[in-house]
């Protein structure tokens, strides 16, 4: 193989050096760099056998008599012939070959194709595979030509008139211009415009701060006739959730732990019961989370954790003018000091904080003076309660698929006299970049909350709210 790699690159470099200057083709007519790069093979000219032209006669006689020893023994001639010996493979009937194919023959690379030939015309998949075997095809069209060029290269290198360095160069410009120091015409060429380069290089700066924003607009609608069997009510209700979280980069900071978030959740309803007003509030929570520490080993750090929640809008009793809640009433506000276990997979797709705090403030306020701040814990005349003891809080992240996560967070506080639990879970169905699916749990346990008439529920609490609506998402990260 050595041997014939030699011979034919010596042939083929004496075909380059007895055709420099020449402008005929192995087509036998004059091209350009412009004629031959656009080059259309004539129509009376296309046929599904593909036979080459000859430069002496320019007729259409098959190139044959090759050497033996050729990289392609039989001539360039597409046919029901039972071996291809270009590709050293079974003939494989295809479409016919495009046009372009047919340009005149330029030398415009070194290739050194390997005699061991490709078994397969296609690869791995068919030429008649529904799917990919528009690709298989040009595979084996791509490869039969690249083998034929060579072969004809190597056979006969007088016949490759130009190569790709040997074409004509464009003409040159020259401006005439009068000096008027001596009165003289001056004639110059003129300087060749370099397409300006493309920057190639990236740049990619430090992200020290890595930020999620996740918003959604969802609701529910129900209509019933005045009509129906079974009675009820129309309803529309609305969701509006907000949240925004701001953490120190790992990556760069690998022994501090920062991470802040913002939520906020409004839901609304009508209220055909309610003769005072058309909308009842179904959710009103403003919530604030800092956590903040120094690494103590792999996974553990001492932390600080906040925590504060509230609401912002008046919300009341149906048919009464009884306040349930306002801002600041309740508010609740509890700081810890302990230590937190942080942990996140390789893939980033499960995240989960927990945090012991033995030493904790829990501050409560109920400052509207139209609310009983007693059922709160304030005593009497008060605006605010502190409490000290320990707390714990965990939260997680995982997203089980692309469209597919989970959101959850608990938090437990004791005075060992009093105690309340928060536990809430998220659970999102991305549809589409812009169209979600959630359902939101929130369960609460609270020593403090008066015993509820139903002997089910007592002193445990529940909120659920299943909703459909508009999303909108993204993230430095």
């Amino acid at each position: 193989m050595f041997r014939t790699f030699l011979s034919g690159l010596f042939l083929t470099v004496l075909g380059l050096v007895s055709g420099f200057g020449q402008t005929a083709s192995v087509f036998g007519a004059p091209f350009t760099r412009s004629e031959i790069y656009n080059y259309q093979f004539p129509a009376d000219l296309m046929t599904d056998s593909l036979e080459l032209l000859s430069p002496a006669d320019g007729k259409m006689p098959v190139m044959s008599a090759l050497p033996a020893d050729s990289l392609a023994a039989d001539s360039l001639r597409f046919g029901p012939l039972p071996i291809d010996s270009l590709l050293n493979t079974m003939y494989v009937p295809t479409t016919p070959l495009p046009s372009y194919y047919f340009r005149p023959v330029v030398f415009d690379s070194y290739q050194l194709l390997d005699t061991i030939r490709i078994a397969d015309a296609g690869g791995d998949v068919a030429l008649t595979d529904p799917v990919y075997g528009w690709l298989a095809t040009d595979f084996y069209h791509n490869n039969l030509i690249r083998r034929a060029k060579q072969s004809f290269i190597v056979n006969l290198p007088a016949d490759v008139r130009f190569d790709e360095a040997s074409l004509p160069e464009p003409p040159k410009k020259f401006e005439a211009t009068v000096d008027p120091n001596t009165a003289k015409i001056v004639i110059a060429e003129l300087p060749v415009k370099e397409a300006p380069k493309k920057q190639m290089e990236a740049t990619f700066g430090r992200r020290y701060w890595l930020r999620t924003f996740n918003s959604s607009v969802q609701f529910s609608q129900a209509f019933v006739s005045p009509n129906w069997y079974q009675g009820g009510n129309n309803n529309i209700n609305v969701l509006v959730n907000l949240f925004y979280n701001v953490k120190l980069n790992p990556a760069f900071h690998k022994k501090l732990l920062f991470e802040t978030t913002f939520q906020y959740k409004l839901g609304m309803n009508d209220a055909p019961n309610d003769s005072l007003r058309n909308y009842s509030i179904s959710e009103d929570l403003f919530q604030f989370n800092l956590l903040a520490g120094y690494k103590a080993s792999k996974y553990w750090y001492y932390s600080t954790n906040v925590s504060f929640k509230t609401q912002f809008l008046h919300n009341y009793k149906a048919n009464t003018r009884d306040l349930k809640g306002a801002f600041l009433s309740p508010g609740e506000l509890n700081v810890g000091v302990g230590m937190t276990y942080n942990y996140a997979n390789p893939k980033k797709t499960f995240t989960l904080d927990a945090s012991i705090s033995p030493f904790s403030w829990n501050m409560k306020t109920c400052v509207n003076h139209r609310m009983d701040e007693t059922s709160y814990g304030i005593k009497e005349g008060r605006k605010s309660v502190s409490q000290y003891g320990s707390n714990a809080e965990a939260k997680l992240l995982w997203v089980i698929r692309d469209n597919i996560s989970l959101r959850s967070r608990v938090f437990v506080f004791t005075d060992y006299d009093y105690a309340y639990g928060d536990w809430e879970n998220t659970l999102s169905f991305n549809i589409n970049r812009f169209l979600s699916t959630q359902i939101y749990v929130h369960m609460r346990y609270d020593t403090s909350t008066p015993d509820s008439d139903d002997a089910d529920w007592r002193k445990f609490q529940l909120k659920e709210i299943l909703s459909f609506g508009f999303a909108y998402k993204f993230s430095s990260i």
